[in-house]
């Protein structure tokens, strides 16, 4: 989902939220104007991400604990083939692998998606040797008391874990799946999706109501999965930074879903927005995975001298000091084309937080259950359960 650090309301769902105490809106007495009615669906984003180390069978326990519907592991490919649950192929910033001694020499640079990286890379190790690495929180403000505890999981074993708790919970537990850079996977010979099919097949998930959402921010390799599965599909919608404006960033890498980059197709993220590019996402996927500035758009306050204005006096520039502006027609765009709307990346530090929230992660959630949206991906997946369900 989105890397770490780093147009109008619609007005009649809007005006069934505000009445909703008193009177059922289009024949549903349900809270939510989503796509289907339901209530929306809480996503543990990397598991509890905002508790534990990324991509631990712990943070998935803990995200299904916390009220967890899905978990979401981002899959990568070693270098025997394995799909193992990591963030990127790059696992610098989220395993102690610098720690070990024994993998100094594999440290090299690559190029992932166009742009060069320094790092060590899952593809060069074997499943074996990633097994004796553990994880570490990437984000340095967040509990590092967990750090080289856990280990790696295979997708096999995120699998069983949500089986098993699912049972033990007594209700089902959804898993979302990300490929991970599919094209740069596919050039080394590690194509992620027959792989990952085979899996859901081994674990009889094929069918269209299977507890199980795939996701990828590339459109070549979900038109694939459409010709043989018909486990859902989810369209990823990256940026690559949002202007003071409100406006959207498109530069790349992270502008352009990266197979778009390969073909010379000029379509960025924004044009699989407009109304003609979510008809043609319909015929190949379920729904949406847009980040979040897509739905509901903040801006900074440009002041006197030409600089963002520091709201909160507190010496920087951060979400604090963006303010929130009128929701954009893409939700309304996407229910009408029939896709679901699961937004990202929702974290609850004030940092992260529009002033509007005035630092309460529920005040923001929300606002985009009261926009519509179907679901969403969770740091603090209590939060988002805590907001829902309120």
């Amino acid at each position: 989902m989105k890397r770490f650090p780093r147009a109008l309301a619609r007005a009649s769902a809007l005006a069934c939220v505000a009445a909703a105490a008193l009177v059922a809106c289009g024949g549903s007495d349900d809270k939510y104007p989503t796509l289907t009615g339901d209530k929306p669906l809480v996503i543990g984003h990397r598991g509890a991400s905002g508790y534990l180390p990324d991509h631990t069978l712990e943070g998935y326990k803990k995200a299904i604990e916390l009220g967890a519907d899905f978990i979401e592991p981002d899959l990568v490919a070693t270098k025997d083939g394995v799909l193992v649950a990591r963030h990127e192929p790059n696992i610098s910033a989220t395993t102690n692998v610098k720690d070990h001694p024994e993998f100094a020499s594999r440290k090299r640079k690559a190029m992932v998606d166009g742009f060069e990286e320094e790092g060590w890379f899952v593809s060069d190790f074997t499943l074996a040797e990633l097994k004796t690495l553990r994880a570490i929180q990437p984000m340095a403000d967040r509990d590092q008391s967990h750090n080289g505890q856990y280990a790696i999981p295979t997708f096999e074993e995120v699998l069983a874990l949500a089986k098993s708790e699912g049972e033990r919970a007594k209700r089902t537990i959804g898993v979302y799946p990300e490929t991970k850079h599919p094209t740069y996977h596919a050039n080394l010979g590690l194509k992620l999706e027959d792989r990952l099919l085979d899996i859901l097949q081994k674990n009889g998930l094929t069918k269209k109501d299977s507890p199980v959402i795939i996701q990828s921010f590339e459109t070549s390799n979900l038109k694939y999965l459409r010709t043989k599965t018909q486990v859902r599909l989810v369209q990823l919608i990256d940026g690559n930074d949002v202007n003071a404006d409100g406006s959207m960033d498109f530069s790349l890498p992270w502008g352009q879903a990266y197979d778009l980059t390969v073909a010379g197709d000029s379509r960025n993220y924004g044009a699989l927005l407009t109304p003609a590019g979510l008809a043609d996402i319909k015929k190949y996927a379920d729904g949406i995975g847009p980040w979040k500035p897509y739905l509901i758009p903040t801006r900074l306050t440009i002041g006197a001298d030409g600089k963002p204005v520091d709201l909160n006096k507190d010496g920087a520039i951060d979400e604090r000091d963006r303010t929130v502006m009128a929701p954009t027609a893409v939700l309304d765009n996407a229910h009408k084309a029939g896709l679901f709307v699961h937004p990202y990346t929702f974290r609850s530090e004030a940092k992260r937080l529009a002033s509007d929230y005035k630092g309460d992660p529920k005040a923001e959630y929300k606002r985009f259950y009261e926009l519509g949206v179907d679901g969403v991906f969770a740091d603090y997946p209590d939060h988002a359960k805590a907001a829902r369900d309120d």
